[in-house]
C-alpha cells in the first residue's frame, strides 16, 4: 500500500557481529584516505582547468550512472533488466573505475544489505551510526565479505562468469582503476603538449585532469552512494511500509542519479525504475529506457505498482 510518511527517528543498532570485535581494515583506510587526499590537490587554483571540470560532470554520469547506478546496482545485484555480455561487462568496467571495489563483492554487499536491512547483520546500517553507515562500515573488517570465499554464496551467479571471478584474483579490479587513471593523464598531456606546443603544457594539463577527473570525481561519486547507504536511512520519506528505515531523499536522489528513491526500491528491488511518483525524477531509469528503444536493454523490470506513477 502506497503510504507517505516522513520519519528521521534513529534506533540504536549494535556492529555486525562478524565486524566485532574493530578491527582496522588497513588496505581500504589507506586507499580512501590516499584518494580524498589526493582529490584536495583541487583546491590549487594552477591546477585548475575548465576541461578538467567539464570532464569530472561527464564522469559522474559516464562512470557514476552507467557503472554504479545502472551497472553495479540495477543490472548486476538486481537484474532489473538483461543486455549483451558485451555491454553487461563494458558497464561492469566503468563501475571500475568508482573506486568502489570488484563487482563481486560490491554486488554481496548489497544483497547482504537487502536481506538483513537495517537489523544487525546489515554491513552498512547507519542505525549504528550515521558514520559508519555513511563509510565507518568500509574501513573495519567484517569476516563475511573480506574475500570472495566468505561472499562466494552472495554471487554465484555472476561468478559463473570468468570475466567477475578474474576479476577478483590478485586485486585485478583495482589495476583496472589505477590504468584508467593514467589513461586520462596520458590523454591530458597529449592534448596538453600539443595544444599548448610543449611539454610543460602537457604536464599542467594531464595533472589537472587526473585531479579532477578522477580524483574528484572518484571522491563525489563515492560520497553519493555512501550517501544512500547513511541519509538514505536516516532523512526521508516513505512511500512504503517496508519494515526497515528506508527513505526516499530528493537531494541522495539527485546526486546519485535516481537511487536515493531508496524507500520506493527496498519496497521493490528488481525494479529498474526507482522513482515512484510522477516527481520523483530518475535519470538512471529513463538511461534504460532509452537503451532499451535502441535494443540494448531487455526484459526490462517495471515497477508492481503502476497505478501510482499517475
Amino acid at each position: 500500500m502506497l503510504q507517505t510518511r516522513s520519519s528521521s527517528a534513529v534506533p540504536t543498532l549494535a556492529t555486525p557481529e562478524t565486524a566485532q570485535p574493530l578491527r582496522i581494515y588497513w588496505r581500504y583506510l589507506i586507499a580512501l584516505s590516499v584518494i580524498h587526499l589526493l582529490a584536495l590537490f583541487a583546491l590549487v587554483p594552477a591546477l585548475f582547468s575548465w576541461s578538467g571540470l567539464i570532464l569530472a560532470i561527464l564522469g559522474h554520469f559516464t562512470f557514476g550512472m552507467l557503472g554504479i547506478t545502472v551497472g553495479y546496482h540495477r543490472l548486476l545485484t538486481h537484474q532489473g533488466f538483461t543486455c549483451p555480455k558485451w555491454f553487461e561487462h563494458t558497464l561492469a568496467i566503468l563501475g571500475i573505475c568508482c573506486l568502489q571495489d570488484s563487482p563481486a563483492r560490491w554486488v554481496a554487499i548489497h544483497r547482504i544489505h537487502h536481506q538483513y536491512s537495517d537489523e544487525q547483520p546489515d554491513p552498512h546500517s547507519p542505525l549504528v551510526n550515521f558514520l559508519w553507515g555513511h563509510v565507518g562500515w568500509l574501513v573495519f573488517v567484517n569476516r563475511d565479505y573480506r574475500d570472495v570465499n566468505q561472499f562466494e554464496r552472495y554471487v554465484r551467479d555472476l561468478l559463473k562468469d570468468p570475466f567477475y571471478l578474474n576479476l577478483e584474483r590478485n586485486g585485478i579490479w583495482l589495476l583496472v582503476y589505477v590504468g584508467h587513471a593514467v589513461l586520462f593523464y596520458v590523454a591530458g598531456f597529449l592534448v596538453g603538449w600539443l595544444g599548448q606546443g610543449s611539454v610543460a603544457g602537457g604536464v599542467w594539463l594531464g595533472t589537472s585532469w587526473l585531479v579532477w577527473a578522477v580524483f574528484v570525481r572518484t571522491v563525489f561519486v563515492l560520497h553519493g552512494t555512501w550517501a544512500v547507504n547513511s541519509v538514505g536511512h536516516i532523512w526521508g520519506y516513505q512511500n512504503y511500509a517496508t519494515g526497515d528505515n528506508s527513505k526516499n531523499n530528493a537531494l541522495v536522489a539527485l546526486l546519485s542519479h535516481g537511487e536515493g528513491w531508496h524507500n520506493n526500491h527496498h519496497a521493490d528491488q528488481r525494479s529498474a525504475r526507482h522513482g515512484h511518483r510522477w516527481w520523483e525524477f530518475d535519470m538512471s531509469w529513463w538511461v534504460i529506457r532509452g537503451l532499451e528503444a535502441v535494443g540494448i536493454a531487455r526484459n526490462v523490470v517495471e515497477p508492481k505498482n503502476q497505478q501510482i506513477m499517475s
